[in-house]
């Protein structure tokens, strides 16, 4: 029962922070609202410059502000053309647009959300980047709706 009442909860912010990124509102973790003008990202050596500036300058600026990542997964996987890859909790579809570059093509890379709001942003985030080869799942980490052995990476942010 916690754990359900946990899932609850962590749907309920990233459906939160989907429609903030969506309607170009800023969140705490992104904007001055914590009190400083400027973001407690910017400032915090864990969350802050995971993307380099070439990576950000074709992403969809609702990509970028989607993203509740710690970390940046594309940095430290060997991603290589023609491979399909998995990023579990997509959110807005940062690491899952970096990956479909980096795999071309001829690869494939789904993004698992239990989020309507942050799939609906992902999809659209898509539209915007112009990838073909980026299909967004709706599913649970415990469940994910792809036959067994049918990825070559997973990452997850």
């Amino acid at each position: 029962m916690r754990d359900r009442h946990i899932k609850e909860i962590v749907r309920e912010e990233y459906r939160h922070a989907a429609l903030q990124a969506a309607s170009g509102a800023s969140s705490c973790c992104s904007s001055s609202c914590c009190g400083t003008g400027q973001s407690r990202r910017d400032h915090d050596p864990i969350t802050s410059n995971h993307y380099a500036a070439e990576e950000r300058a074709d992403l969809p600026a609702e990509a970028i502000a989607a993203s509740l990542g710690c970390g940046n997964p594309t940095a430290l996987a060997r991603l290589n053309p023609g491979e399909t890859v998995l990023d579990l909790g997509s959110g807005g579809g940062i690491d899952v647009l970096l990956s479909a570059r980096r795999v071309g093509p001829t690869g494939k890379v789904y993004g698992l959300d239990m989020t309507d709001e942050m799939l609906d942003l992902a999809r659209e985030n898509q539209r915007k980047a112009g990838l073909t080869n980026v299909e967004f799942l709706k599913g649970d980490i415990e469940q994910i709706p792809l036959s067994d052995n049918s990825v070559d990476v997973i990452i997850s942010n």
